[in-house]
């Protein structure tokens, strides 16, 4: 074959500039490994190639992408169609180079391979490609093998090319000196663009570990939070892609990259990062009166005290009237049993008051004040005391969960940590909305929320799914200390209230519902039990359309 024309040469520079440029822009690996190999096919006019990869622990070299145009064979890469071939070693078993094979002799020597015929070269093992020859009525004859090195000289993998074309008679001829050049600048630039590829692929990783320990440390904390931050994250990226999808309605107009998906799965992630510095005995506080144990023990011991008391009382009632005068023995019984009864009940009371309820009654707290001042005990110090102390009437009559209003202030204030620790970070271009996601998921769009009080208008759509996606994993989830989960019915009707309220978006608790992402997180999340028939017209607030 003859050399081509400085035209015909400049020509297929241009086009080798153009694929440098290209293969900088794709970020799949598979797309990648790809588009190399067809850029050096369109640039060599070859019929046929391969590309592989050099896997130097185990001195392998695997095929990754398989193309032969006339016979309509594409494998590997985007095609879902996996390479049947049995990769390459460097090496035999007994140590030796395997030079015989010219792929394996391109990886080891670090050199380019040009073979004008196959079937007449000498010193290389082309068995296997007359073997397929043989089977398919192929042709293999021209060969262009080129190492592609990274920025330390090393070989990761291999371009094979096969059969150049002659570009006007279409006949089969070698690969020319032009071509050979051709494809080792290709093959430079494309081991630097795979190599970049990967070193990102690896720092993303690394940094996606890093995020998981993070997880785990909370996880290690408290279980109870743990299947919180992995759940979270899923539930928020599938109403922000049923909101993707919606092509009607304000949301119309939302639309996310690949890249937008990976910031706010990033920030999903990261979402209660903060809560590695909130106490445990606060996070996993299963009742009211619990820190490092719950201190209902202490409190049965004291009624245990008292009933030991009024046993007393009777004894000396009855020694007091050793006849039994006028039935003494029998009322000092009589009120004993009526003590130790009305002791008992209260005791019962105040251990039913310890688990947390959604709305404890009023009248059940002023009963908790009541036993306070009812009865008496003397303390360790024996002076004469309230049975109970202000700290234990101040946790048993929280109206709501087991939480009082300064450890719900430790718990609120992770969120301040959690924007302090992300807003310290030096974000990429890619990841710089981060911080704002994550951190406003305990808004609400009427100002009400916290840490910083925003509006609707003022937060991101990302911000307000991530705000829906935790109220609704908290309700339903069903490792909670101080609730079991609540059923789809009983969720939704509070999600629903809350946008009636104002508390979160009420476009997206419409797409959530009509979307029905409720039903595919339940699927995969939630117990058979809690997976009810939800009737979504009794939804507050819910318009289907």
């Amino acid at each position: 074959m003859s050399e081509p024309t400085s035209t015909e040469l400049f020509r297929r520079m241009e086009e080798l500039n153009e694929v440098g440029i290209s293969l900088s822009k794709v970020k799949d690996t598979n797309r990648l490994l790809e588009a190399i190999l067809v850029a050096a096919k369109k640039i060599t006019n070859a019929d046929g190639g391969t590309l592989y990869r050099v896997d130097p622990e185990k001195k392998l070299v695997h095929f990754e992408i398989l193309r032969t145009d006339s016979l309509n064979i594409a494998m590997g890469g985007t095609t879902g169609v996996e390479v049947p071939f049995y990769p390459v070693r460097l090496f035999d078993d007994d140590g030796r180079p395997n030079n015989s094979m010219v792929v394996a002799y391109s990886v080891l020597r670090d050199e380019t391979v040009n073979v004008a015929d196959a079937y007449a070269a000498k010193g290389f093992d082309f068995t296997g490609t007359k073997s397929f020859d043989g089977k398919t009525g192929y042709r293999s004859e021209s060969f262009l093998t080129v190492p592609m090195k990274n920025h330390e000289d090393e070989v990761i993998g291999v371009l094979q090319l096969i059969n150049a074309k002659d570009r006007q008679s279409g006949v089969t001829v070698p690969f020319s000196e032009a071509d050979q050049r051709l494809a080792e600048s290709l093959a430079s630039q494309a081991a630097v663009a795979l190599t970049n590829r990967q070193l990102i692929n690896q720092l993303e990783g690394l940094f996606e570990s890093f995020i998981s320990l993070i997880n785990a440390a909370i996880d290690d904390k408290s279980p109870y939070t743990g299947g919180h931050c992995q759940r979270v994250p899923m539930l928020t990226m599938m109403l922000a892609e049923a909101a993707n999808d919606i092509d009607e309605g304000p949301l119309s107009g939302f639309r996310m990259s690949d890249k937008d998906r990976y910031e706010l799965k990033i920030a999903g992630l990261l979402h209660d990062c903060g809560k590695v510095t909130t106490p445990v005995h606060v996070v996993d506080k299963a009742t009211k009166l619990q820190t490092i144990f719950d201190r209902i023990a202490l409190i049965d011991t004291r009624f245990e005290i008292l009933k030991r008391d009024a046993e007393i009382a009777r004894s000396k009632a009855k020694l007091a009237a050793p006849d039994n005068r006028a039935g003494e023995w029998e009322r000092a019984d009589r009120e004993l049993k009526a003590r130790l009864r009305q002791i008992e009940e209260d005791r019962q009371f105040l251990r039913f008051c310890n688990f947390g309820s959604e709305a404890m009654r009023e009248e059940d707290q002023r009963r908790v004040r009541d036993i306070s001042r009812t009865y008496r005990w003397r303390d360790v110090d024996g002076n004469d005391a309230d049975f109970l102390t202000t700290d234990e009437v101040d946790n048993l009559t929280i109206r709501s969960g087991t939480l009082t209003q300064e450890e719900r202030q430790i718990i609120n204030h992770h969120i301040e940590v959690t924007i302090k620790m992300l807003e310290s970070l030096p974000w990429p271009k890619h990841l710089k909305n981060v911080a704002e996601y994550a951190g406003g998921h305990h808004e609400r769009m009427d100002g009400k929320g916290y840490p910083r009080g925003l509006v609707r208008e003022q937060m991101s759509v990302q911000a307000r799914v991530m705000g829906i996606a935790d109220i609704f994993e908290a309700l339903t989830a069903k490792d909670r200390p101080y609730k079991k989960g609540k059923t789809l019915t009983e969720s939704l009707q509070i999600l629903g209230k809350f946008k009636v309220n104002g508390h979160i978006d009420s476009d997206l608790f419409d797409i959530f519902v009509r979307k029905k992402v409720y039903l595919r997180y339940a699927e995969q999340f939630l117990d058979p039990d809690q997976i009810d028939e939800v009737d979504e017209t009794a939804l507050p607030g819910y318009q289907s359309r």
